[in-house]
This record gives C-alpha cells, sequence and structure tokens, in this order.
C-alpha cells in the first residue's frame, strides 16, 4: 500500500465524551478511593484514560489505552518507596538538628527524579495508547535526557530564570521528537527565542490591559505549541494548525470557572470534557500520508513507575 497519497487531505479529530458519563466515573473512583485508603486510585487513573481516549477519535476510528490499574498499582508502589525515602532522610536530619541539610537533600532528590519521571511517564503512555490496533511509542533515551535536563536546569538556574523559555522548547522538541505513531514520527520545531518574546508579549500586555489580553496570550501559546507540531513518513507528512480564537478562549475559561464555583467543584467533569472537546475542534490536520497503511513498529512497555512519579510530582502539564 502507498505510503503517501496523491493530494492533501483532511483529517478530524473529535472528542464525543459526555460530562454526564465522565462524572459517574469520577464519583465511583472517588468513592473506591476513599473506602481502600487510596489504594483504588492505579485502577481509578486507568479506567479515566480508558473513556477519555476511547471517546476520542481521529476519522471516527477511536484510540484506546492498554495501561491497566495493576500495572500502575505496581508503578504506585515504587512511588510510594521512593517518596518514603525521601521524606525519611528529611525527618531524620531534623531529629538531628540538621534540617537545612534535610531540606537540601530533599528539594536535590526531587530535582533527580523530574527527568527519570518525565521519560518514564512518556515512555509508559505511548506504549499504552493505539489506534486501529497500531502502537504509540516513545523512543528517547533516558541517560540522554537526565544529562539534557541537568543542562537545561544548570543555565536556567546561573540565568536566574531567563533560559526558561529555551528550556521549556528544548525539552518539548525532545520528547515530541521522539514519539512515534507506527513508522509515523513526530517533530516539533519550537524556539526558546520565539516562545521567550511570545510570553514577554502576552505578560505585558495583560498586565496594561488588566488581564484583558490574557485570553490572547491563551490563544497565541495554543497556537505557537499546535502549529509547530508535524508528523513524518517518508516523504509524506500531516501539518497541524489551530483555528482557536481569543473569544473562544474567553468563553472557555470563564464558563469554566463559574462551573468549578457555582457546583463547589462537582462541575469539574464537564469542565474537562468542554476542555478536550475545545481543543480537538480547534486543531486542523491535513495533510498527505495514508493513515490505512501505518505499520507495527513500537513495543510494548508495561512499567508505569514513571508514569505514576508524575503524579506524584504533579507533571500532566508536561505530558
Amino acid at each position: 500500500m502507498e505510503e503517501s497519497l496523491e493530494k492533501r487531505v483532511e483529517y478530524s479529530l473529535n472528542y464525543n465524551g459526555k460530562g454526564s458519563d465522565f462524572f459517574g466515573i469520577i464519583m465511583v473512583n472517588w468513592l473506591l478511593t476513599v473506602i481502600t485508603l487510596g489504594f483504588y486510585y492505579p485502577w481509578a487513573k486507568a479506567k479515566q484514560l480508558q473513556y477519555i481516549y476511547n471517546s476520542t477519535s481521529l476519522n471516527e476510528d477511536s484510540f484506546a489505552f492498554h495501561g491497566t490499574g495493576k500495572e500502575m498499582f505496581k508503578g504506585f508502589l515504587k512511588a510510594i518507596l521512593i517518596f518514603s525515602i525521601l521524606y525519611g532522610v528529611l525527618i531524620f536530619c531534623v531529629l538531628q538538628q540538621m534540617p537545612g541539610t534535610g531540606v537540601l537533600i530533599f528539594y536535590i532528590g526531587l530535582v533527580a527524579i523530574l527527568p527519570i519521571a518525565i521519560h518514564g511517564s512518556y515512555r509508559y503512555r505511548m506504549s499504552r495508547s493505539s489506534w486501529r490496533g497500531i502502537r504509540f511509542g516513545y523512543r528517547g533515551d533516558r541517560k540522554e535526557f537526565t544529562l539534557l535536563f541537568f543542562k537545561w536546569i544548570f543555565f536556567t538556574i546561573i540565568t536566574l530564570g531567563v533560559y526558561g523559555p529555551w528550556m521549556a522548547m528544548n525539552m518539548r522538541n525532545y520528547l515530541l521528537g521522539n514519539v512515534r505513531f507506527g513508522d509515523v514520527e513526530f517533530q516539533y520545531d519550537g524556539d526558546g527565542g520565539e516562545y521567550f518574546a511570545l510570553n514577554i508579549k502576552g505578560y505585558l500586555l495583560t498586565i496594561v490591559t488588566l488581564g484583558v489580553y490574557s485570553f490572547w496570550w491563551q490563544k497565541e501559546l495554543f497556537e505557537y505549541y499546535v502549529n509547530n507540531l508535524s508528523l513524518k513518513r517518508g516523504d509524506a507528512k500531516i501539518y497541524l494548525n489551530s483555528k482557536a480564537t481569543a473569544g473562544g478562549f474567553f468563553q472557555l475559561i470563564v464558563t469554566n470557572i463559574l462551573l468549578l464555583v457555582f457546583t463547589l467543584g462537582l462541575g469539574y467533569a464537564w469542565v474537562a470534557t468542554r476542555t478536550i472537546k475545545f481543543i480537538l475542534e480547534n486543531i486542523e490536520a491535513e495533510g498527505n500520508i495514508n493513515l490505512d497503511a501505518l505499520t507495527q513498529t513500537e513495543e510494548n512497555y508495561k512499567d508505569a513507575t514513571g508514569e505514576d512519579l508524575s503524579d506524584f510530582l504533579n507533571l500532566d502539564t508536561i505530558m
């Protein structure tokens, strides 16, 4: 079968999940997590991801998440062990009248875990995701990513944070550039200088306009994340393009805040559903990759330790 199509076509991304269904899943998960003193959490997370993936489709075929509660529970236990050791060292140092040393070791430990958590989370999440039976994958090298991560952290510290945008784009370029979808390669072309200028402009104009510009800032950031991402298979490519507007972000954010406030947080399921729908409805995908000709190239990877560590460290935004 031909790798590329003769002419460009549009690919449709949709989310068919319902807030009421997601609310039911969240409530059952919450109840079982409380009853089991937190031990049900890995199964709860697996069920939420399975629902979100099954409700998301590309050209009317749903994605699938194959991760299980059992896999995540094993990672969950390893993550608890790692954090127990860190807190144990902190408490020991405090008892030995060395609180400063304890805090220093604790935070060095947290920073040391970060690249391992990010790398492991990407590898697990991608490997357990598929579309039409074709698995995703992540081919980054843990040692290489860890060394790069500490180099970027070092530059960010010695420049008092100025290097932060370059670190963010370097990390996004590396992580997304190593994602595979069968024999299709992802590519991200973010530039630290452009990202820095985008955020400086957004920050200053948001202050000058007393917050009004923040919706244009969000729109421009979303545009930057989407428009610089593409997929490649041989000479064939798929280009992504954002069609989100500042007005759309205004409507999404304000309504989400009102939903959370007036339902005392119970509206979270509808907020999450509206947000995922908004994102997918505002991404256009066009190109000449023949999706019917994708081949399986990626291996299964079932160690969810990185996924659970990223949960403990609240790294979902990086995903």
